[in-house]
């Protein structure tokens, strides 16, 4: 389906929306960034959007001359990565699954746990010691945080909130890994310091924004090479992360099943960034943020929640979205409304036949809470095509 709804009064760059199903807030958010000077030809808001921190979850910012780094978010990197295996579900019992779960708790530390020292990943740690001090050199009043933050020990680790690992089965019984998660709390500490920075220099200079979190860098100058250098930094530290708690997902597996191997190439893509790309004939800054990349022929997930399916897609090109499409379902529900709205036996149900927590501390994570992945993937059928239908047996949440 092509595009729903376009907004063009009064903005100074149209918005075009891939949904009817979207609140006054989140279109206020859009309208906000289509009112500032440096965004690119149009906003483009995908069906799963939401609102956020400033800029909608679900938008695609194209930019000339500057970059909003609450728009990139707090969670920079954050995304997903799946792997089909040569298992399929039949093989596992649902005592399996339950072993399977344990083992995966073993060895991948999950909501603020961090790795124990003889656990650290020091060989994957590597290649970032020497970026990061180069970018904190330039800003030692990041240095502090970060030395706290632990940031070896946090590689390989899954977080909280909607980040989890799952085992899903495609059409023909097929078992993959499937995981989600970000740069934890070292990109968190980056961006968290970028945005208020901006939102300082925009005070400092007078600027008039329809929303603070809007507050951007400019390109040209310092404090943009640096959030650039930072923001690259954290992107490939969560692709790094996504991979060590693969190779953990694995060594759980070949607990029960050492013949266990990953079939054909792996898909690891963000959801939450900024890139250099050239669209419409120029060369610009794209931010996705709750978005992936959806290139002609580019393999990316779309998972959906708890309960509900997900998706191995390929792009088609849409340069009306900047080649971009969802990146999940969407909450129609924010945490608060779905733990006051559903009750424990509500997740138990929506769950059957999953094997994951079913208690209160997940309740905001109820597949209810979410929009449904079947329209989201309905309503964009000119971004992508789908390649593989998912459906998880386990999940692990943070």
């Amino acid at each position: 389906m092509p595009v729903k709804q376009t907004f063009e009064t009064d903005l100074l760059v149209p918005v075009k929306v891939w949904t009817n199903d979207i609140d006054e807030a989140s279109i206020s958010q859009l309208k906000n960034v289509a009112r500032l000077p440096f965004v690119f030809h149009h906003v483009a808001a995908m069906p799963d959007v939401h609102a956020g921190m400033g800029a909608t979850i679900g938008s695609v910012i194209a930019t000339k001359g500057a970059v909003i780094p609450a728009a990139v978010g707090v969670d920079i990197g954050c995304g997903m990565l799946a792997a089909r295996t040569n298992l399929t579900k039949s093989m596992f019992d649902e005592r399996d699954l339950h072993r399977l779960m344990d083992e995966i708790l073993s060895r991948v530390p999950v909501g603020f746990a961090q790795r124990k020292k003889e656990a650290i990943r020091w060989e994957a740690c590597e290649p970032f010691e020497e970026p990061l001090k180069e970018i904190l050199a330039q800003e030692p009043t990041m240095l502090d945080r970060m030395i706290k933050s632990e940031w070896h020990a946090q590689l390989g680790t899954l977080g909280g909130g909607n980040h989890f690992i799952e085992l899903t089965a495609d059409e023909e019984d097929r078992l993959w890994i499937m995981l989600h998660s970000g740069s934890r709390g070292t990109g968190n500490i980056m961006a968290s310091f970028f945005i208020t920075h901006a939102k300082t220099l925009a005070k400092e200079n007078g600027e008039e924004l329809p929303d603070i979190f809007l507050a951007s860098l400019k390109e040209g100058t310092a404090d943009f090479e640096l959030y650039m250098k930072a923001a690259h930094w954290a992107q490939d530290y969560a692709m790094a992360n996504r991979r060590v708690m693969l190779d953990d997902v694995l060594a759980a597996l070949r607990t029960l099943r050492s013949d266990t191997e990953i079939v054909g190439e792996i898909v690891n893509c963000h959801h939450n960034y900024v890139a250099r790309e050239t669209h419409f004939g120029e060369t610009i800054w794209v931010t996705r943020k709750g978005a992936i990349r959806a290139g002609l022929g580019e393999k990316g997930i779309i998972p959906g929640s708890m309960g509900s399916r997900s998706y191995i897609v390929e792009g088609l090109g849409s340069e009306e979205s900047f080649c971009s499409s969802s990146h999940g379902a969407g909450r129609k529900m924010s945490r608060t409304q779905a733990k006051n709205h559903f009750t424990v036996r509500d997740l138990q149900e929506q769950t059957k036949g999953v094997v994951c927590r079913k208690d209160e501390g997940v309740l905001d994570e109820i597949p209810g809470a979410y929009k449904s992945i079947d329209q989201v993937m309905a309503n964009q059928s000119d971004l992508t095509k789908t390649l593989h239908e998912l459906k998880q047996v386990l999940c692990v949440k943070g």
